[in-house]
């Protein structure tokens, strides 16, 4: 039965609605940015009188910005590309053999994500600490890759379990190794699930605050997150900054998302049905 018309224009309105409120805490966040500083001092003005980019050069250049994105980037695709390589692994080991306590493990992993970040500071403190790893990217790194993996592991999952496992016994049959079957077969197959679990991972190094927060000291190794947070000043605030610097986070996110968008949402869709 055919959809009346009037429902389909208040759905869309609503839609639209929800959208348009959705969007605009960040549409406010990019206006800001443009601001000049005498914008901010004019009563009543919403809009910028002019796009002023003084803001992203003070940011970029003054603010040390290039150091913290690097720092960021250099901490969000390793963690990305290890928490990746090694969810294809477990995944591929848990569905092809046969693991004594298989769903005991499953669980484990699974329960290690009920612990709330903050209480698991200390731990992380003491542990880096004991291996003098504290202030250094790599000891954060590693942080990162710890409570990210296992989520990682349970996304890939779901669309493992769902793969056509003929296609690897009949490569195997051909005479193709584990490594070429995987490496040939299955990760073209399972790109979607991929997909998502290395979007997820590197949105959750990017965005994370609290660890680098604690485990960074020296300036120079500061994360992006870090580097915003820093311009906010005890009794005053750069808001022209501090906007430039959150449009600028934003951007590698958006233009990751815009290149695996499609094979994002398959994944997920995917990754929530478990075989």
């Amino acid at each position: 039965m055919k959809e009346p018309a009037a429902l389909r224009v208040v759905k869309f309105s609503v839609i639209t609605v929800i959208a348009l409120f959705c969007a605009l805490p960040f549409v406010w966040v990019v206006i800001t940015a443009f601001k000049s500083p005498q914008d901010f001092f004019t009563a009543g003005r919403i809009l910028p009188s002019s796009f002023y980019f003084g803001n992203f050069k003070d940011v970029w250049v003054n603010a040390r910005f290039f150091k913290y994105f690097l720092n960021s980037a250099f901490l969000s695709t390793g963690t990305t590309a290890v928490c990746v390589v090694l969810s294809i692994m477990a995944c591929y080991g848990f569905c092809r053999f046969k693991i004594i306590g298989k769903n005991f493990i499953l669980l484990a992993i699974l329960f290690t994500q009920m612990f709330p970040s903050v209480l698991l500071a200390l731990p992380y403190y003491r542990t880096l600490q004991s291996v003098k790893l504290i202030d250094t990217l790599l000891g954060l790194g590693i942080t990162y890759t710890s409570f990210t993996l296992p989520f990682c592991i349970w996304t890939m999952m779901g669309y493992f379990n769902n793969l056509p496992w003929e296609l690897a016994e009949a490569a195997a049959i051909d005479g193709c190794t584990r490594f070429q079957t995987v490496y040939k077969i299955i990760i073209p197959i399972a790109a979607p699930g991929i997909a998502a679990t290395g979007l997820y991972a590197f949105i959750k190094a990017w965005d994370e605050f609290m660890y680098a927060n604690i485990f960074i000291n020296t300036t120079s190794k500061r994360t992006l997150q870090i580097g915003i947070h820093s311009l906010i000043g005890e009794y005053t605030t750069d808001w022209g900054m501090l906007m430039a610097g959150a449009v600028i986070s934003c951007i590698p996110v958006i233009i990751l998302f815009s290149f695996i968008q499609k094979n994002l949402v398959q994944g997920l869709a995917a990754g929530s049905v478990k075989g």
